[in-house]
């Protein structure tokens, strides 16, 4: 995989989260996975498909997604991640996605295009992508910590 295709959308992550409440994002360290990702608690799967192909999984654990929630929602209380919360983050991974796709095409890939976000919810599961390897970045947003993988190929 190459890792110049993963810079449009850790460039989107960057610069949606400020825009939806988060004051600081910061990367804390790139490796190659392979295409199995273990599920911490809850991730949003998101599909791409055209002349790139694959799949962007955003991750965090339980605790972590009810702190991002709250914080999506402008300090509301996130006891539980209900509905609304669940709402609320699968938009983020919506909103990070299409913005990947705009810088995408600002590099001169045209034509993706991305499916709705599919939220996974349960600790000590399993997600695989159709790639071989993807690239896992791990991030500190606002001290959440928060796992983006890319498993990307070429069509």
């Amino acid at each position: 995989m190459d890792l110049n295709a993963i810079n449009p959308i850790l460039t989107a992550f960057a610069s949606v989260l400020p825009k939806i409440g988060f004051q600081t994002v910061g990367k804390k360290s790139v490796s190659l996975e392979g295409s199995l990702l273990l599920n911490n608690g809850l991730m949003i799967n998101i599909g791409v498909m055209g002349p790139l192909t694959g799949g962007i999984v955003i991750g965090m654990d339980v605790d972590s997604a009810k702190r991002f929630a709250s914080t999506m929602m402008m300090g509301m209380d996130v006891a539980e991640l209900d509905a609304l919360a669940q709402s609320a983050i699968s938009e983020m991974g919506n909103m990070v996605c299409a913005n990947a796709c705009t810088n995408f095409a600002q590099a001169g890939v045209d034509g993706l295009d991305i499916s709705p976000p599919t939220l996974l919810l349960g600790k000590d599961g399993q997600v695989r992508l159709s790639v071989p390897q993807t690239i896992a970045v791990k991030f500190s947003v606002d001290d959440i910590d928060v796992d983006v993988y890319v498993g990307l190929g070429r069509h």
